[in-house]
């Protein structure tokens, strides 16, 4: 059965890391971001969404974690 699981997860990566690649080469195309009066330079669209990506996909978790460490642990009470 870990092997169904391990099989499973490196087709899903795969997949993923296939459907990157496909979106970089069909977004090419240079832009310049300006945000607050700060520009940068001309990059194509998928760096940009690419770091948007890995920008999120390290800020979900730990927001995630921050929120149940603040959460206050919930009281049971057992009524007879």
């Amino acid at each position: 059965m870990r092997g169904v699981k391990r099989v499973a997860v490196v087709l899903m990566v795969l997949i993923v890391a296939l459907v990157v690649v496909a979106f970089v080469l069909e977004n090419q195309q240079g832009v310049s971001l300006s945000f607050l009066g700060l520009a940068t330079g001309q990059l194509p669209v998928s760096v940009y969404m690419v770091l948007a990506l890995m920008v999120g996909m390290l800020l979900g978790p730990l927001m995630g974690v921050l929120v149940r460490r603040r959460r206050p642990k919930s009281v049971s009470v057992v009524r007879g």
